[in-house]
C-alpha cells in the first residue's frame, strides 16, 4: 500500500496545474494512462477563451456562454469561471507558456459563439504547449511521484471497510507494464480523468478518452448530470490516413467558409451567424447537407486568406494536410464532425467536491454548470484551470485525517482470460451503435435500441470482469459501456430538443430548462 496526502488521476491540463499548486505543500500522486503528454488537452488546437481586451467584459463572455449553452447554464459556475480567467491565464504566463503575441501585445482570435476576440493561444497548437510547459515543470518536482502507464480500476470507498459513509480513501490502479494492481491510499482524491469521446466511432480525442473518471465516480455514489450533451466537432479531417485530426474552430472564426463539393455556401442558409455559429448548430447543418445529398464531407475554405496569412495563423494544420497532400492555400478542407466534448459529467460544487467525501474533480470529467447544453468554444481549458486551482484551495483549507488500512486488491477468485478477443469484438460494436443510434440526430427508437443492446454488453463485460485479471483493454471498456448507458439515459429523460441534444420526436425546446441528473449507485468488486 502506497500512501499521499493526494491522488491525481489524469494528467491533462487539471491533473498538472493542480499537482504543480500542491506539491510544495503536499505529497502528490498523479497517474497517467500512458505518459503526461498524452492527454485530450494537448490535442486541444484553439486556445483559452478569457477576458484580457478593455474592449470586452466580463458580462459579454457571460452572455455568450449562456447562449451557447442553451441557457441550461448554472449561473454562478459560470460567472465564477469568467471573472477568474484572467488570473488563470496570468499563471499560465508566469509558468512561462508562449502564447502568440502581436504588435499590440498577446494575440487574441474570435471563434465560434463569441461576440469578440478573447481567445488567447499558441499559433494553432495551445494546447501541446501548455502541456509540454507544465509537463517539463511536473517531471522536475520533488513532490510529485508520476505514474506513468498506470490506469485506474476503481476508487476506494469506505464501502470497502464495510463502513456506511461515503468517502473516498484513494483507488486501485494497474500497473501496466508489470500487471500489478496497487492500493493507493490518499486523503484526497482528484479525478481529472477527461471526456467520453472514445465511446463513439469517429471523435476528435486521444484513446485516453474513456470516461473512466465518470465510470469510477458513478460506482462510487456519486451523481451525474447532462450526459446526453454530446459536443460534436464540426470539422474534423475527412482522409484515411488522417485519424482524429481537428481543424480549429479558430479557422472559422478567421474566415474560413463551410461548402458544399461544387463551392456553394450553406451555413447562411442555416443560421445568421453561418460559419460563426456554435458549434451545435454547425455540426447539425453539416450532417444535414450529408445526409440530404448522400455526401461523404463537405468542405472548409480558407484559401482565399492567402498563404502567409495561413502559415502565420494556422501552422500546424497547414503542415498537416500538406503532409496528406491537400494544400490548404490554394484548396479546400475535406470535413467531417466527429465526437469531440463531454459537457455532462460529476457533479460538483464550485470547489469541485462531488458527493463523496474526499473526492474531487477537475476538467471534462466534470459537471460544473459552466457549459450548460453546449461548450462555448475555448472555455474547456479555462475551466481545467479555475476549477483545479478551486480544488487546490479547498484541499489546503480541509482538516488533515489519518488514512485507514485499506484492503488489498482480491484476485483469488479469478483466472487469466481465455479469449481477449471478446474485448476487442466488444469494444467495436459499442461505438458503432452509438453512432447510429446516439449521434448528432436522435430519436426515440434508435435510444431504446442503443439502451437494449448496452444491457447486453453490460451483462456479458460483467461476467468477463467478475471471472478474469483486470486488464488495461478491459477496464476502459467497462468504462466506457457504463458511459454509454449514462448518455443513452440521460437522453431518453429529456422531453425536448436543447444544445446539443436533438431529438426528432421532441424538436421543440421547453421554456424552463432543468438539469438530467442520475444519482449514483455504490459498488464494490
Amino acid at each position: 500500500m502506497q500512501n499521499f496526502d493526494v491522488l491525481i488521476i489524469g494528467s491533462g491540463l487539471a491533473g498538472q496545474s493542480a499537482a504543480l499548486r500542491l506539491a510544495d505543500r503536499y505529497k502528490v500522486a498523479l497517474v497517467s494512462k500512458r505518459t503526461l503528454e498524452d492527454s485530450a488537452s494537448g490535442w486541444a488546437q484553439g486556445g483559452i477563451a478569457a477576458v484580457l481586451d478593455s474592449r470586452d467584459s466580463i458580462e459579454a463572455h457571460i452572455r455568450d456562454t449562456q447562449i451557447a449553452g442553451a441557457w441550461l447554464n448554472d449561473e454562478a459556475a459560470t460567472r465564477f469561471v469568467v471573472e477568474n480567467g484572467k488570473r488563470a491565464i496570468e499563471w499560465l504566463i508566469d509558468q512561462g507558456v508562449p502564447f502568440t503575441k502581436d504588435e499590440s501585445g498577446y494575440h487574441l482570435t474570435r471563434e465560434g459563439g463569441h461576440s469578440a476576440r478573447r481567445v488567447i493561444h499558441v499559433a494553432d497548437a495551445t494546447g501541446a504547449a501548455v502541456q509540454e510547459t507544465l509537463t517539463g515543470k511536473v517531471r522536475q518536482h520533488p513532490g510529485i511521484t508520476i505514474l506513468e502507464h498506470h490506469i485506474a480500476i476503481d476508487l476506494i470507498t469506505a464501502q470497502h471497510l464495510g463502513l456506511p459513509e461515503k468517502r473516498c480513501h484513494g483507488a486501485y490502479v494497474l500497473d501496466n507494464t508489470t500487471g500489478e494492481v496497487l492500493t493507493i491510499g490518499a486523503r484526497h482524491t482528484l479525478l481529472a480523468t477527461g471526456g467520453a469521446g472514445k465511446v463513439y466511432l469517429y471523435t476528435t480525442n486521444p484513446d485516453t478518452s474513456t470516461g473512466d473518471g465518470i465510470a469510477m465516480a458513478w460506482r462510487a455514489g456519486c451523481r451525474v448530470a447532462n450526459m446526453e450533451f454530446i459536443q460534436f466537432h464540426p470539422t474534423c479531417l475527412y482522409h484515411p490516413q488522417a485519424k482524429s485530426f481537428l481543424i480549429s474552430e479558430a479557422v472559422r472564426g478567421e474566415g474560413g467558409l463551410l461548402k458544399l463539393p461544387d463551392g456553394t455556401r450553406f451555413m447562411p442558409e442555416h443560421d445568421d451567424r453561418a460559419e460563426l455559429a456554435p458549434r451545435d448548430i454547425v455540426a447539425r447543418a453539416i450532417d444535414f447537407e450529408m445526409k440530404k445529398r448522400g455526401l461523404d464531407c463537405v468542405f472548409l475554405d480558407i484559401s482565399h486568406k492567402g498563404e502567409s496569412f495561413i502559415k502565420t495563423h494556422f501552422p500546424n494544420i497547414h503542415a498537416r494536410c500538406l503532409e496528406l497532400g491537400i494544400d490548404i492555400a490554394r484548396e479546400p478542407i475535406p470535413v467531417v464532425p466527429a465526437a469531440h466534448y463531454t459537457c455532462g459529467g460529476i457533479v460538483c460544487d464550485l470547489r469541485g467536491r462531488t458527493d463523496v467525501s474526499g473526492l474531487y474533480v477537475a476538467g471534462e470529467a466534470s459537471c460544473t454548470g459552466l457549459h450548460g447544453a453546449n461548450r462555448l468554444a475555448s472555455n474547456s481549458l479555462l475551466e481545467c484551470l479555475v476549477f483545479a486551482d478551486a480544488v487546490v484551495k479547498d484541499i489546503e483549507a480541509a482538516p488533515s485525517s489519518p488514512l485507514p488500512m485499506l484492503p488489498k486488491w482480491d484476485e483469488s477468485r479469478v483466472t487469466d482470460a481465455d479469449e481477449e478477443v471478446v474485448i476487442s469484438h466488444n469494444w467495436d460494436e459499442l461505438r458503432r451503435f452509438m453512432w447510429d443510434y446516439v449521434g448528432i440526430v436522435r430519436t426515440t427508437k434508435r435510444l431504446k435500441r442503443a439502451q437494449h443492446r448496452i444491457r447486453l454488453l453490460m451483462r456479458e463485460i460483467d461476467e468477463f470482469y467478475a471471472n478474469f485479471r483486470v486488464s488495461h483493454d478491459l477496464i476502459e471498456l467497462r468504462n466506457l459501456v457504463v458511459t454509454a448507458d449514462l448518455i443513452v439515459r440521460c437522453a431518453m429523460r429529456r422531453k425536448e430538443s436543447r444544445g446539443l441534444h436533438f431529438s426528432r420526436d421532441f424538436p421543440d425546446t421547453l421554456t424552463h430548462a432543468k438539469n438530467t441528473v442520475l444519482a449514483g449507485r455504490r459498488t464494490t468488486r
